[in-house]
């Protein structure tokens, strides 16, 4: 595995007000270069009562029986619970599955799930389709903000990721990676395994909650090294400001297709840091990811930014890997342009080894 650096500093972005030119700039610059970014919580729309009931349904949804989990298996619409070693999500250089359990919550209908649950959380049906509804409104913020920096129309992605326009594929996900002492990670090996295999996310943008103390989570840099990311970045006085981490944010292979690769979606990975390794206590790590997807039926039709044709140019309008396939850039007139869903059941598939057409 490649070598472990320093941690990365990345900037923290107040998104309170989603119409300034200036945090349009300040959030495209961090797209661009790193991929990757904090949103402060302080101005986000939830509440430490919204992220702490978050984490305590996950808790208690992983603590369940497995036959109770198993009722509502994931199935090929990427909804529903995935087991220890079920992803791979780095086939070439994995020898086994991630060591994580999943919970995938797809998109809600008046106020309902369009799949099963399980009896540890069926009663809660409300507050886990609330706190979806906080993650889709930050998203909207988020994507405001980048198309200000884009120089298009404030609701150009917006629009298209309006989940009452039509089914996107915007999940909500519960995160569960045991601790190395766990006698569910006996088989791990410090020198061949991760919790959680190298890739890039696939839609357009991430979301992600994480509790203190329980680190792991590396982005791969430039030079081919992995870099920690802080759950709370800066000094203990900046974090005093906090009323809970920031929410970190990524953009995904989607966007970074959508924009000919100006916005970079970075492979990343979740590790055992060495620091966990050593402690008489290691924790648990659990995590509340929302990935953020357009209305399926949008087509991935090159996004109508001077900027986006600047970095294009830039290029020679040659396009190596960008996320997951070219730009949308490099589209051939008269070739049928990928559609949101297309572009996120070729990577499930390849993921869980779906069949597209099922």
């Amino acid at each position: 595995m490649a070598d472990t650096t320093n941690p990365i500093e990345l900037p923290v972005i107040d998104i309170s007000n989603p119409h300034d030119p200036a945090v349009g700039k300040a959030m495209l610059n961090a797209a661009a270069n790193y991929g990757f970014l904090y949103v402060n919580s302080k101005g986000s729309d939830f509440t430490v009562e919204d992220v702490d009931h978050g984490f305590e349904l996950s808790k208690e949804f992983f603590a369940s029986p497995a036959q109770e989990k198993e009722t509502c298996r994931i199935q090929t619409n990427n909804r529903g619970w995935s087991g220890m070693h079920a992803e791979t999500l780095d086939p070439e250089h994995q020898r086994t599955g991630d060591f994580k359990e999943a919970m995938n919550f797809g998109d809600f209908k008046d106020g309902k799930a369009q799949q099963p649950l399980p009896p540890s959380l069926a009663p809660h049906e409300g507050k886990i389709n609330e706190f979806a509804k906080l993650c889709n409104k930050t998203c909207n913020r988020i994507l405001t903000l980048l198309a200000l920096g884009l120089e298009i129309e404030e609701d150009f992605f917006t629009n298209r990721h309006d989940p009452t326009s039509g089914p996107t594929g915007s999940i909500l996900r519960y995160l569960y990676y045991p601790s190395i002492f766990s006698p569910e990670t006996a088989a791990y090996k410090h020198d061949k395994d991760v919790r959680a295999g190298a890739h890039s996310d696939y839609g357009s943008i991430t979301l992600l909650f994480q509790r203190p103390g329980q680190p792991g989570l590396e982005i791969r840099t430039p030079e081919g090294t992995w870099a920690p990311v802080p759950i709370v970045p800066g000094t203990s006085a900046e974090a005093a400001g906090y009323p809970f981490p920031p929410i970190l944010v990524n953009i995904g292979d989607l966007l970074s297709y959508w924009t000919d690769g100006l916005l970079k979606s970075t492979v990343h990975r979740v590790v055992f840091p060495l620091a966990e390794q050593q402690s008489p206590n290691p924790q648990d790590r659990y995590t509340l990811v929302y990935f953020c997807h357009p209305v399926d039926t949008t087509e991935l039709i090159p996004v109508p930014s001077g900027v986006v044709a600047k970095h294009r140019e830039g290029h020679g309008g040659i396009f190596g890997k960008v996320g997951f396939g070219g730009g949308a850039g490099s589209l051939v007139p008269g070739d049928k342009p990928l559609t949101a869903h297309d572009h996120l059941m070729s990577r499930l598939e390849a993921t869980y080894g779906f069949n597209k057409d099922e």
